[in-house]
């Protein structure tokens, strides 16, 4: 496949491998110029769960306007790295982050190093992208990590009707559609790609908890796993955002107990927004928000 390119930046494929042998795709957006200036940073992306790369593709280019370069990618059943069906696809939620996203970031670190640059390394997350910063093996490369609506998914966190609807969800409506599919069938719902049979009984096990997978008797070791992050992270939760929180946010952090955290409850009308929710980071209008993302990246030391 060949380059996209628009007047502003060129949006190349790629093919990654994971250290486990799966493909994924994903894409490095740079700018559309024969410059020899090193880029202010290499930012990789890591997506909300069941939502395709191409959601934050309007956030790359104007990352790459700014003078970032973007790595964005489809984790492993999902989007472009999807089989031709889900039905009798196995693999593991965690995965998402220790194989596919981790294979992302090691693409940005040997760009980083086989072309000599000096530039920064950021991840911006999305939601699950939240957990994947943690469990990320190779989370030294990271100099810095800004996240956007991440929480640890209890539905006690939630706003009375929000938490009435995915209790509702959880225990009646999606057990159903997983045993009619053999997936679940997330698309049906207008919530995103259809996700994995795993992905969806992890996802559903470990929102019982207050905080997550630190909760989980079997997972104690995350303790420590999130514990190896020491370099500034940002948590931006929207005070309209139903699905994550600020309290939400808050509960699930604490596992982030060496990282320089700065937590921000956004305003919607702070950025000029009547609304943000979930989804809103990303969407065409909030520029506004995008604008912090680049001012702090810039930074970094």
């Amino acid at each position: 496949m060949s380059d996209i390119q628009t007047p502003q930046t060129i949006k190349k494929p790629l093919d990654l491998l994971t250290l486990d042998n799966v493909g994924i795709r994903a894409y490095h957006y740079q700018p559309n110029s024969e410059s020899s200036e090193d880029p202010t940073g290499i930012i990789v992306i890591g997506s909300a769960t069941g939502v395709p790369q191409g959601f934050y593709k309007r956030f790359a280019e104007a990352a790459v306007s700014q003078g970032f370069e973007v790595i964005t990618l489809d984790y492993r059943g999902i989007g472009e790295s999807a089989p031709a069906t889900l039905k009798g696809y196995h693999m593991d939620y965690l995965d998402w982050a220790r194989q596919d996203l981790a294979a992302g970031i090691e693409y940005a670190q040997t760009e980083r190093r086989t072309r000599q640059l000096s530039c920064r390394l950021i991840m911006v997350g999305h939601s699950y992208g939240g957990h994947a910063l943690g469990l990320l093996p190779n989370i030294e490369h990271i100099d810095g990590a800004y996240i956007f609506g991440a929480g640890a998914g209890w539905h006690g966190w939630m706003p009375a009707l929000e938490r009435f609807k995915v209790r509702l969800l959880w225990n009646v409506i999606a057990p159903i559609v997983v045993k009619l599919n053999g997936y679940l069938a997330w698309n049906s719902f207008g919530m995103g790609e259809n996700l994995p049979l795993n992905v969806y009984r992890q996802w559903k096990h470990w929102c019982k908890f207050p905080h997550y997978f630190f909760d989980d008797p079997k997972m104690q070791h995350m303790h420590e796993v999130f514990a190896r992050y020491d370099k500034p992270l940002v948590a931006v939760n929207a005070i309209d955002d139903k699905w994550a929180q600020p309290a939400s946010r808050d509960a699930f952090f604490k596992g982030y107990k060496n990282a320089q955290i700065t937590n921000i409850d956004l305003q919607p009308s702070d950025c000029g927004l009547q609304k943000v929710d979930h989804m809103g980071y990303f969407k065409r209008d909030a520029t506004a928000i995008w604008d912090e993302v680049f001012a702090w990246a810039k930074t970094l030391r």
